[in-house]
């Protein structure tokens, strides 16, 4: 039997974290095993204004994406990420690149009759037709209405890559509800039984080549495909289908997917996924492309500019401007540590601090390596303290050494930076935080603040 992969990468934008939960699970149960969810959160930072500028909003908006974490099933690794830019639909577009995303599912609230995206009319949002147009990936849109319970399934096929693209996700959705697959296919009333036979052979060839079960074969005569497949979504928890050829109407009006997924997913009364394979949406009027070929030139020179390197300073220190309580979930933090297979270690330079080392290095024991296994290892790094130092740290627990002893091939010389060098060359962990000792109110959150933007953002390190 032959299967695509399932997708091991999948970006889902957030507009709202309180209603993230239905596209959260659906993409847990399409994802591969060994995939990883990416929650994405824009912040539009307006022409004219500095990117870093969104800095703030961008961590209010990362502690709002905290909140997905819990929608994730048990076993399913998930990632919040901000990403500020000047439209929605850039930062979802470039963070699906840095993502190397195989899918991109949408949340669709309903059609935006006014909105325009210079194409026309919206067909699902702006933000959504604009990142569908340039496909950087795979592409479903959820017509969410809180498919919770899932038992049947119903997926209308017409055969081709979409269609395909719909059923393998159909089919690791059921198999994770475990739920029936409900494949249909329409033809003509009135067709010959040659006819029906062979469409009857073509359809169970179909569902063998894409499903692990038997599933439901319905074979229809019907005059009217949408009336059809609407009166037979009434008796489904779920609508997948994939995208049809047409890119426009009789009257002009742009198809993203086909008039008739479209149509499917603003009636149907359950959830309705309708996919998209990357492909490029079919040639137009000549008219159209050139107008298409200017809207499209225009974008690339905006986003050369956005590209040019004062933009992305700006935007760098705008996303990557993080506040500790972001990270304070330290089981969370662990278990990324452990996913990414990474391990860290608490360097604490001291000289003459026998006041404070003793409940630091305490207090980073219990929080940090009893409690969670955040740290791998905690060193002391001395420069040649001549009081109780070294004892009080060593009688705590932590691992002592004195600066002039490392490496005194190269010389020893006073100062902070000869210690922090040195614990380097001492240290094993893949990550090292640096934390001061000479404070009386010491807490963890000095290494786990500094320590959560690099598990949580890999592309910091």
């Amino acid at each position: 039997m032959s299967r695509s992969p399932l997708p091991a990468r999948i970006l889902i934008p957030v507009a709202n974290p309180l209603t993230a939960e239905e596209l959260i699970k659906l993409g847990a149960a399409i994802l591969d095993k060994r995939g990883e969810l990416t929650a994405l959160g824009i912040v539009e930072v307006p022409e004219g204004m500095p990117l870093s500028e969104g800095a703030t909003r961008a961590r209010h908006a990362r502690r709002l994406l905290q909140r997905v974490l819990d929608f994730a099933p048990e076993g399913t690794t998930i990632h919040p990420i901000v990403r500020i830019g000047r439209r929605a639909a850039e930062g979802i577009i470039e963070a699906s690149g840095e993502q190397e995303s195989d899918l991109v599912i949408f949340g669709w609230g309903g059609k935006a009759p006014n909105a325009r995206n210079g194409h026309g009319p919206a067909v699902f949002s702006p933000t959504i037709d604009e990142v569908v147009r340039d496909s950087p990936c795979d592409i479903a849109v959820v017509k969410q209405r809180g498919a919770t319970t899932i038992r049947r399934i119903l997926v209308p096929v017409r055969g081709g890559p979409h269609a395909e693209l719909a059923i393998r996700f159909a089919d690791a959705i059921a198999r994770t509800h475990g739920a029936t697959v409900a494949v249909l296919h329409l033809v003509p009333p009135g067709i010959t039984a040659t006819v029906r036979a062979q469409a009857e052979h073509a359809l169970a060839a179909f569902m063998k080549e894409y499903l692990h079960g038997d599933g439901e074969a319905l074979l229809r005569e019907a005059p009217n495909v949408r009336a059809a497949i609407l009166r037979e979504a009434e008796k489904a928890d779920l609508v997948v289908m994939g995208a049809s050829a047409e890119p426009f109407g009789s009257n002009g009006e742009p198809y993203l997917f086909g008039a008739l997924p479209e149509s499917i997913a603003a009636r149907a009364k359950p959830t309705v996924i309708v996919v998209k394979t990357r492909e490029q949406i079919a040639s137009a009027t000549f008219d159209q492309l050139a107008a298409r070929a200017e809207t499209l030139a225009a974008a690339d020179r905006a986003a050369e500019a956005v590209r040019a390197v004062p933009a992305r300073v700006d935007r760098w220190f705008g996303e990557s401007n993080f506040h500790h309580s972001e990270f304070g979930d330290l089981a969370r933090l662990t278990a990324l540590k452990t996913k990414q297979g990474a391990t860290v270690s608490l360097v604490l330079p001291t000289l003459n601090e026998a006041e404070t080392i003793g409940p630091i290095v305490e207090r980073a024991i219990k929080e940090m390596v009893e409690r969670f296994a955040l740290l791998d290892e905690i060193l002391v790094i001395d420069s040649d303290s001549d009081d109780r130092t070294r004892q009080i740290a060593t009688d705590a627990g932590a691992r002592v050494v004195s600066h002039s002893e490392v490496l005194p091939r190269y010389g020893t010389f006073r100062g902070k930076g000869e210690a922090l060098w040195k614990s380097l060359y001492e240290t094993t962990g893949d990550i090292v935080v640096w934390a001061d000792t000479d404070v009386h109110n010491w807490h963890p959150r000095l290494v786990y603040g500094t320590l959560g933007p690099l598990l949580h953002e890999p592309r910091l390190q």
